[in-house]
């Protein structure tokens, strides 16, 4: 996969967050939501997995710890046309430490050999591992040294993988909810960069923290890719530099500006609503598009109290409420001062499944 990514998070990377996310990028790498291997093997699988063409270079992630099912899921993948399929070993959730997958996964690096060996003998594309620098268990007990680090990636490695995408933090389970995981346990990533000099053969992607394209350029000086989370999110519109900066190429034209974003969504909004979707569950990734500009939170607020309660619209009077929800944002005004960002609070409106 490629220099940048968004990382996978639950309720947020789905299909509308990534075709809006390539209005704004080409070539940033995006992840589904992480999708169990039981929802693929025994759900509707076409509800998980469908993606609109424009999506590539798209991966699929998966959750879950029993090989077999794995493999038939990663086969299923591949047969949707995913480019890679990754194994979430980095999740800290209670619900995905119940069903021995996600971060916990990491306490036996030789049952997860055995999970990659299985899904590269059943598939063709690339699998990759999304995983801590370590992990603390409920009782205290972890493997949160650097050996214990290699010994689980060299374990992958006998399995087949050589892509990486290393979170720079330990998981604490059973004392931290995955909130305070992405924040409590302390950044190293310098683990992650020994990580790569160790392995130099290796694809070595570092996420965690990473919150602007400026940061991404300095850690590209020591590993091979960055992966962006939260702030793929909070701050969407960073991606409008990302072609040109981080792949030395044209930037879209629709990300020429954040309105033209919103405009150029506007024909995959009017597509989901002949479907039946509702307008939230593609314009509230937008909802954080206008951050740091005068108008932002008036913005999201009329997005939230006048857009998303309706439900009676047409692809005419969504377009009209949309363009005249624009001209709250003045084209010309100078962006506010960090401190005046900061003082705005983000906001991701619910979504109903």
């Amino acid at each position: 996969m490629g220099l940048l990514s968004v990382a996978p998070m639950m309720d947020y990377t789905d299909r509308h967050y990534r075709f809006f996310l390539r209005l704004l990028s080409r070539h940033t790498t995006l992840y589904t939501e992480m999708v169990p291997d039981t929802a693929i093997r025994f759900g509707n699988r076409h509800k998980f997995l469908r993606y609109d063409p424009c999506e590539h270079p798209v991966v699929l992630q998966l959750g879950g710890s029993d090989s077999v099912a794995l493999a038939e899921s990663a086969a299923i993948g591949e047969e949707y046309g995913y480019d890679a399929i990754n194994l979430n070993c980095g999740c800290p959730s209670e619900r995905v430490e119940h069903g021995n997958f996600g971060a916990s996964l990491m306490t036996d690096p030789l049952h997860v050999r055995r999970i990659v060996e299985a899904m590269n003998q059943a598939v063709s594309i690339p699998v990759t591992v999304k995983h801590r620098i370590g992990i603390r268990e409920r009782s205290g007990v972890g493997r949160e040294s650097y050996d214990e680090l290699k010994q689980f990636v060299s374990a992958c490695v006998d399995g087949g993988v050589s892509h990486f995408i290393v979170h720079a933090r330990i998981a604490i389970l059973g004392k931290l909810n995955p909130a305070q995981n992405r924040s409590i346990p302390p950044l190293q990533y310098d683990t992650v960069y020994r990580l790569k000099q160790d392995f130099p053969e290796l694809f070595i992607e570092i996420n965690g923290g990473i919150r602007t394209l400026d940061e991404a350029e300095l850690h590209l000086k020591h590993v091979d890719g960055v992966m962006i989370g939260r702030a793929a999110c909070d701050t969407p519109f960073l991606f409008a530099e990302a072609d040109h900066r981080i792949y030395g190429t044209q930037n879209p034209e629709t990300a020429e500006s954040e309105k033209a974003v919103v405009r150029a969504l506007l024909p995959y909004l009017h597509r989901q609503m002949d479907e039946g979707i509702p307008v939230h569950h593609v314009l509230r990734h937008a909802a954080n598009l206008f951050y740091g500009r005068p108008g932002a939170r008036l913005f999201r607020r009329r997005l939230a109290e006048e857009i998303f309660i309706r439900r009676d619209w047409t692809t005419a009077t969504i377009d009209e409420a949309i363009e005249e929800l624009l001209s709250c944002i003045p084209d010309d005004a100078v962006p506010l001062r960090d401190d005046e960002q900061l003082a705005s609070s983000f906001f991701t409106p619910p979504v109903d499944r």
